[in-house]
């Protein structure tokens, strides 16, 4: 019963997730690829990641990643930014047009998360947020 309430919900927003990304993949000089859209939200996830912990991620190699980051820094959605403890290297920071871009996409988690709180008692909400935080952070330690 968990396991295939789990993965409804999970699919639920990746669906959503999906038909709101292709919705902003647009055939037009400068618009976002699917693949593109999908690299913009893993470096969001790994938090100003360097173009070799990007490319290591997701198992690619350092000139495909290179090729990726370059595409994306033309479109105007990313940054390069010196790092503080070594100016040879530079993170990937996503830029104001990705933001605006992202609020498209996370409207739907906000919805839903308001209707949690509409729809359970207040200590059920606070529960579950706690059972979220300790499978991110204890139960997920591939994803770190």
């Amino acid at each position: 019963m968990l396991e295939k309430s789990f993965m409804e919900v999970y699919d639920k927003f990746k669906l959503q997730f999906y038909r709101q990304v292709f919705a902003l993949v647009r055939e037009r000089d400068g618009s976002l690829s699917a693949m593109e859209a999908f690299s913009l939200e893993v470096i969001k996830m790994l938090h100003e990641p360097t173009v070799g912990q990007f490319a290591d991620f997701l198992n690619i190699s350092q000139s495909n990643a290179t090729y990726k980051v370059n595409n994306l820094i033309r479109k105007g959605y990313l940054e390069r930014q010196n790092s503080s403890v070594d100016r040879r290297e530079y993170h990937l920071v996503l830029s104001d047009k990705f933001y605006s871009y992202a609020g498209l996409l996370s409207s739907y988690e906000v919805t839903v998360m308001q209707r949690i709180k509409e729809r359970f008692p207040r200590e059920d909400v606070e529960r579950f947020g706690s059972m979220l935080k300790v499978i991110s952070e204890e139960l997920m330690p591939e994803c770190m």
